[in-house]
């Protein structure tokens, strides 16, 4: 059985899982470092893609093809989108999917399948889903967890664990008005720049995935100065869960 795949975009998301490796060696390929070793006696790889779709299609592909991983997961930080969630609080992707894939009309952008127009290849489905089976596991894992509140948030509120789709673009989503489009039409809880492009690949492999983000904004428009001030907590948050969810995976 091959190792388990865990991408990152920054350094603040790999940094503790990196530093509780029993490091077996580092591969270089593409411009992107492998880490090759157990976590809790769990046989992983590790590497920071970097930000973005395409560095997160390269890293998997890698992972599937050159380091056989069974599973790859991305851990990491993620804007809100619901307004019902909180800086802090977890999701756990049960879809994810490109919001800015799609074609313009006179009537302005349609979002539409990554690789696919409604004129060619058309598509039937929207985005992709994460396994139902794989997803039972994580949940149930997770079902006792309790997360600390967040050192720089006002009062004791701990952030929750919230199951939804997560949207994925190549942008850093600072706009009070696309937040609330985003949300409103596409239904999506959380929106980061990788975990769509993963799942793609995986789906292209045979290969489950698995995506959690940890709230480090609300996309809105000050959402560029919480993400400096709550990065690295949140990014802690989501690699407590990775190793947490280790023997389930």
């Amino acid at each position: 059985m091959g190792p388990l795949g865990i991408l990152c975009a920054l350094q603040q998301e790999l940094a503790y899982l990196a530093d509780n490796l029993d490091h077996d060696g580092t591969t270089t390929v593409a411009g992107m470092d492998f880490h090759t070793g157990r976590l809790d006696g769990h046989s992983v790889v590790l590497a920071q893609a970097g930000m973005g779709k395409v560095n997160a299609a390269i890293a998997s592909t890698l992972l599937i093809e050159r380091f056989k991983a069974r599973t790859l997961m991305f851990s990491g930080i993620a804007g809100g989108l619901d307004p019902a969630l909180s800086i802090g609080d977890v999701v756990i992707a049960d879809h994810v999917l490109q919001h800015d894939a799609g074609f313009t009309d006179p009537d302005g952008f349609k979002v539409y399948q990554a690789g696919h127009l409604p004129f060619f290849r058309p598509y039937e489905g929207l985005g992709h889903a994460a396994d139902p089976d794989l997803l039972r596991r994580v949940e149930a894992a997770l079902a006792d967890l309790a997360l600390a509140p967040l050192s720089a948030s006002p009062g004791d509120h701990p952030p929750r664990l919230h199951v939804g789709r997560v949207l994925t673009g190549d942008q850093f989503v600072n706009s009070e008005a696309l937040r609330v489009r985003l949300f409103e039409e596409l239904g999506g809880a959380a929106v980061e720049m990788e975990g769509a492009a993963m799942a793609q690949s995986c789906e292209a492999f045979g290969v489950p995935w698995l995506v959690i983000r940890a709230l480090s904004d609300l996309a809105g428009a000050q959402s560029h100065f919480d993400f400096a001030t709550f990065v690295d907590e949140v990014a802690l948050s989501s690699a407590l869960i990775v190793r947490r969810l280790l023997p389930v995976l």
